[in-house]
Formats: structure tokens, sequence, C-alpha cells
């Protein structure tokens, strides 16, 4: 599944202008991937969502919903920006209180999905993340 993602948003298959893509699944992957990269004082988004199956579905609904209009803004984004899908897991694992994404001080994640800017304070939650408006105020707002 996550090679299937890869592959359909690997350099090869995108023109020069497209964001940076990172895709890790699971949030011992997701500590280890933020403790390792250098945005290179670029941008980074970071949408928080459900796994996506190979069939584009997912067992959240408004996840289903806002992947589309999130990667129709991702066209118009800053191609040096980093766009970083975080798949939180199986919804037994994000329904459950004590999963990690929802204790952490970092994430506070309540709803799936969650955009947010790293280490910025723009956030959007849920229906928010199928707003086109509300992502490409986020993807392109200069204030950090």
């Amino acid at each position: 599944m996550i090679s299937q993602l890869l592959r359909r948003y690997s350099t090869s298959n995108l023109s020069s202008k497209m964001v940076q893509l990172h895709v890790v699944t699971g949030y011992d992957k997701f500590q280890e991937f933020f403790k390792n990269f250098d945005s290179q004082g670029q941008k980074v988004h970071v949408l928080y969502s459900s796994i996506r199956k190979d069939d584009g579905t997912s067992w959240c609904t408004y996840c289903e919903r806002a992947w589309p209009v999130i990667d129709k803004e991702l066209e118009k984004t800053d191609p040096n920006s980093h766009f970083v899908r975080v798949q939180v897991g199986e919804r037994e694992v994000w329904k459950d209180p004590e999963c990690p994404f929802r204790k952490d001080p970092k994430t506070k994640l309540r709803v799936l999905p969650t955009l947010v800017r790293w280490n910025g304070p723009q956030r959007l939650e849920g229906e928010q993340c199928d707003k086109a408006d509300l992502i490409d105020m986020m993807f392109n707002d200069d204030d950090d």
C-alpha cells in the first residue's frame, strides 16, 4: 500500500514543480522521521489521517473527503516545501484513548484528518480539511 503511494508520488512521476512528499505510518515511524528530518528552512505541512488503502478508501470518511482536495491544493504549493502524510493507523489504533498521537504534546490530535504547519500555529481539523480555500491559505500563508 505505501509502496503504491510512493510510486504515485515519486519524483519520477511528477513534474519538478511538486511539493516534496514523505509518507510515514504509525507513531514510532513518525517520531523517527522527525528526529532525523531537516526541512532546510522550508515550510513543512503535516497531514495526520487514517491509513489509505490501495483502492483509495479508508475507515475514516472525513479523510476520504479531504484527500482529493488536499492533493489538488498540493499541486499549487511551493515545490520547495515538504508535505508529510502521517497515517496514524487502523481504526482500533486511533480509537484507543491511549493512542500516542492523542497524548503527544506536539501533535495533540483530537480528530482525523488534521492538517498542520509543523512548528507553527496553523491547524485545520476534521471537515475543515476538505475546504480548498482554507487549505490554500494554510499552504500559502507566510506567517509562522
